[in-house]
Formats: structure tokens, sequence, C-alpha cells
């Protein structure tokens, strides 16, 4: 992965309080993952950095569009993102053995040596964990489905066939449903 220094935050230079950072996250935020089941993030992220004498509260406010495919018919969707994250970011002499020991996923230690946190796995973590489980078109304004009629009318004949084709070797499974 690339070195990217403007996700870098240089803390130490911080005065104490509150501070703001923006960043524009698009498809080339996302080159040096893995592969993303989106496309063409246009996704803006409010980072307040509220720092104190021996920790840092970030709060990541996560708002845009991405381009999904429906789960049910395939079609691209656009949805909106918009969510907050809080990350306590602790000051301590072992941060690694901290680390593995803590529990809460909201919590993060670093050394007290550090002057820079890098904040780009908070950003890619947390976009991902705005994009809802559940992706369908949207419900039209009279209430009816919103997915291409075409893929599912095609989807239910390949079920219909599927069922009446069963294959004979799972057949023999079916006693063993109710035990």
């Amino acid at each position: 992965m690339a070195n990217r220094h403007e996700y870098e935050i240089a803390f130490v230079g911080l005065k104490p309080g509150k501070h703001e950072f923006v960043y524009e996250i698009d498809d080339k935020f996302f080159a040096d993952y893995q592969p993303q089941d989106f496309t063409d993030a246009h996704v803006s992220v409010k980072l307040i950095l509220d720092k104190k004498t021996s920790f840092l509260m970030l709060k990541f406010e996560i708002g845009g569009t991405v381009n999904l495919q429906c789960d049910l018919c395939g079609k691209t969707i656009v949805k909106n993102l918009w969510d907050d994250f809080e990350v306590l970011v602790k000051m301590v002499d072992n941060p690694d053995e901290m680390n593995t020991e803590e529990e809460d996923p909201d919590v993060y230690y670093i050394s007290r040596t550090e002057s820079h946190i890098d904040v780009a796995g908070w950003i890619y973590e947390f976009i991902n964990l705005s994009i809802p489980l559940q992706r369908t078109c949207p419900d039209k304004p009279d209430g009816s489905s919103g997915c291409n009629q075409e893929a599912l009318e095609m989807l239910k004949k390949l079920n219909q066939r599927n069922s009446e084709s069963e294959n004979p070797i799972w057949k023999g499974l079916d006693k063993f449903r109710n035990n």
C-alpha cells in the first residue's frame, strides 16, 4: 500500500481542543485495498479531533453516495451514506500489549512518543460500515418494487425449473431434516 501522508495527522503540534479535518474520498482511495463491492464513491469524511493531554477523541462523520448492485435484480442503485463513528485514542507506554488485550473496538492505544496518527484505515473501515448489508432498489412512490421486473421474472422461472428437476441424490437427506 502506498504511503499516503494526506491521512496522517501530526497531533503533537496541535493545541488542546477541537480540530476539524475534511477528506473527500473517491474510488482512487480504495485502489490500494481489496476490490470493493461498490463503485463511483463520492464520500465526504469530516473528522473532529478533540485533543486532550493523554488521549485523543476522534469523531468521524460519513456522508456521500456510492453505486451498488441490487441484491435481487442486479440493477445499479445509488445509496446515500450517513453515519457517525467515534474512536478513543489513548497514549500509553505499551501500546502493542494494550491493543491486543483491549476488547472494545472503539479504543485504540498508541505510544506516548508518537507524533502522528494515520486515519486512512479508519476512514476505509467506517465507509464500509456505512454501507447497508441489504441492498435493494427503493420502492416506487406507489409502493411497488423498484426492481427490474424482467430480471425478477427470469429468477422466478429459474427457481421453478430447479425445484422441478431436483437431483435424486439429495432425496435421501430429507429423512434427516426433522431429527
